[in-house]
């Protein structure tokens, strides 16, 4: 029944009845993602990516975000293409308990359809996007750790599902035609861990967008799946949860009772999540050297105790780029880093020796940008602003901020997209 339970939930969703906190939760979210996705559209994977698909994009009705609206293609291709763009800096906001970036697919794929279709309210653009993102951590929530340990993305494995809600949603599909949506987007799983570090890892979460957009358009229009795509035995959960045994009736049960948009924390810096509390103790113990008068030449070794994830996501020695640089390569070669399970993927523990004897130490119980303590509206403004100053310039990337702040307030959001 979680598949029906679930397409009922979404379906009979009110945006009238949805608490404060979910509907301020529902805009910091939509505002992250859009300063991440205008953040991230120069990048080169987002280029070739272009490149490649302009021959084949369709009517101009959906706008490619970080262009001013110079750059619009078709609802699918533009889904695909701002999805990429908002995780390809590793930006993006983060479900900590299965570290699902949930925004991304779904945004990508509400607004590219809302532009399209038109008339669609900031209020009902939120409900969906509060659809959209429950559907994709309950599920992922149902099948953690284990489809995640075997090797699955589970931001686009669950991505579709919640994109193809999300969509179904604006489409005000009836239960049956929901359920057949969830069922077509299940079949879409994509994500492999192993591409991480590679192009393709943006790829997941665009590809994720446009299929669940894919899903709920064909299911409005009749297309079938099953309607136990995931709990049936060779269903979504079984197949995907990777040996563990997934938990989708005891989750969905959860759905409007405990809020997972509440739970989704945004990075203020750009990389895996887990690795922000190692940061943060090092921009702490910085200070704390400065006002020392201690340089970094003074140091002899780090030590960094952090959570084993950490280690499974930074364990390059010798990277490329920009990690090349010889003061990068200097300090780097002084840091060891070890990893206990007892660590919280929110927690490190730093210390520095010094030349001449003298150490630092930082115990980071809860990185900044955790749920403990959260970035607030001042910091993520300060975030949008700097990754869409450097695409945009100042003016047009203030203009931006106060438009994404807003959409709540809009009658039709395709009016607030095309200035993007």
């Amino acid at each position: 029944m979680a598949t029906k339970n679930l397409a009922a939930w979404a379906c009979h969703l009110n945006s009238r009845t949805l608490p404060s906190t979910v509907k301020h939760a529902a805009v910091r979210s939509l505002y992250n993602y859009l300063g991440c996705a205008i953040g991230g559209s120069q990048h080169p994977a987002v280029e070739k990516a272009y490149t490649t698909f302009e021959p084949f994009f369709g009517p101009a009705s959906s706008t490619i975000y970080g262009h001013g609206g110079t750059k619009r293609t078709d609802a699918q291709h533009a889904s695909l293409l701002n999805g990429i763009a908002s995780h390809v800096h590793d930006y993006d906001d983060t479900h900590l308990a299965t570290i699902i970036h949930p925004t991304g697919p779904v945004a990508s794929a509400l607004l590219a359809y809302a532009e399209y279709r038109g008339g669609v309210s900031g209020e009902d653009l939120l409900c969906a996007l509060v659809a959209g993102i429950e559907a994709s951590c309950k599920v992922g929530l149902a099948v953690w750790p284990s489809h995640y340990d075997i090797g699955w993305h589970i931001t686009s494995s669950t991505g579709s599902i919640g994109a193809a809600v999300g969509v179904g949603k604006l489409l005000k599909l009836d239960e049956e035609q929901m359920a057949h949506a969830i069922g077509l987007a299940a079949v879409q799983v994509i994500g492999l861990r192993e591409m991480f570090g590679s192009d393709t890892k943006s790829f997941h979460p665009g590809r994720a967008a446009q299929s669940g957009l894919m899903a709920a358009l064909m299911a409005e229009k009749g297309y079938t799946s099953s309607l136990q795509a995931l709990e049936a035995k060779r269903g979504w959960a079984n197949v995907v949860a990777g040996g563990g045994t997934p938990k989708l009736d005891h989750y969905i049960a959860e759905l409007g009772e405990k809020w997972e948009i509440e739970a989704n924390a945004f990075k203020p810096f750009p990389c895996g999540i887990v690795c922000h509390p190692a940061i943060d103790g090092c921009i702490q113990l910085h200070h704390e050297m400065q006002q020392k008068g201690l340089a970094l030449d003074d140091i002899q070794e780090v030590e960094v105790r952090v959570h084993p994830l950490v280690i499974e996501l930074t364990s390059k020695r010798k990277p490329k780029d920009g990690l090349e640089d010889s003061s990068v390569m200097s300090i780097r070669d002084r840091v060891g880093a070890t990893s206990n399970e007892d660590v919280r993927a929110d927690e490190a523990h730093l210390q520095i020796y010094f030349a001449d004897g003298q150490t630092l130490a930082k115990h980071v119980k809860h990185a900044v940008g955790s749920l403990e303590k959260p970035m607030t509206d001042g910091q993520l403004m300060e975030k949008f602003l700097d990754q869409t100053t450097l695409v945009l310039g100042k003016a047009k990337a203030v203009a931006a901020s106060d438009i994404a702040w807003a959409v709540a307030d809009r009658s039709d959001v395709a009016a607030m997209l095309r200035d993007l």
